[in-house]
């Protein structure tokens, strides 16, 4: 799927989430009760926002903020799922499932959150067919972009899940002022999410800042270029040439495959 149709499914949602549209597609009574029970909360950095195996309560959509979904693997060792960034709503798998939640939800950054208890939510969708569409549209692209994820890591090499991972952060939840990527994460935390072990992701990091594809500063990453250097096959170990499109990043044309393979 490509970057322009995945905006759509996103914009498609975010619209038929917002409570002016509701008000639309509502009678005046459904409005009433809907408005009444919509929380808003806030959610400071490192603050968890529901734990595994917590039954869902309800939904949670982001006005503003970065979380991560994760969950504990065999030996205890957390495996970073996505990333969710305003405009995306959390929780609503498990609850349309009927289950406990399968994973953490943490904020990355301050969050501002619409909370929406389970039943209402659920009854939404049972009355609004456009929220109810653009609901298939989020969780088919969701299904497609797990199957992704499972070629993702078996058949890219770690230097070419590094550098795919770094375009879909800038892509996924911008850049501040200065051009860093927005959000702050550990080394351990780059190699959980491009199945790595901390000491190969820390030595492709510094591979990266040699080869002035990127600069580090802490924690934060900044894509490097100068007039005469940007991203390209050789530098990031892209392979066959023919199996992939090219691309505008970061203001410079690269060549990629599928860019999107986690639904961060």
């Amino acid at each position: 799927m490509s970057l322009e149709q995945q905006l759509v499914i996103e914009e498609n949602f975010s619209k038929a989430f917002h409570k002016e549209s509701l008000r639309e597609s509502l009678n005046p009574a459904e409005f009433e009760v809907y408005e009444k029970a919509l929380k808003v909360l806030e959610f400071s950095k490192g603050e968890v926002v529901f734990e595994d195996g917590e039954s869902p309560k309800g939904v949670y959509f982001i006005e503003k903020g970065t979380a991560k979904l994760s969950k504990s693997g065999v030996y205890g060792k957390d495996q970073i799922l996505r990333f969710c960034k305003e405009n995306d709503l959390i929780g609503y798998r498990s609850l349309l499932c009927g289950e406990n939640f399968q994973a953490n939800a943490e904020a990355m950054t301050p969050m501002t959150v619409q909370f929406l208890p389970a039943d209402i939510f659920l009854n939404l969708l049972k009355i609004d067919p456009k929220l109810s569409y653009a609901m298939l549209q989020k969780i088919a692209y969701e299904l497609g972009e797990s199957a992704n994820t499972v070629t993702f890591l078996a058949q890219k090499t770690v230097r070419e899940r590094l550098a795919e991972i770094l375009i879909l952060l800038e892509q996924k939840l911008g850049t501040d002022p200065e051009g860093f990527i927005k959000i702050s994460l550990t080394r351990e935390e780059i190699a959980n999410l491009i199945g790595t072990a901390t000491e190969s992701a820390i030595r492709l990091i510094s591979e990266f800042k040699q080869d002035d594809l990127i600069s580090v500063e802490g924690r934060q990453l900044l894509p490097s270029y100068t007039a005469n250097h940007g991203w390209n096959m050789v530098d990031v170990g892209f392979r066959d040439h023919s199996a992939y499109r090219r691309c505008s990043i970061f203001g410079h044309e690269l060549e990629l495959g599928v860019l999107f393979p986690y639904a961060l």
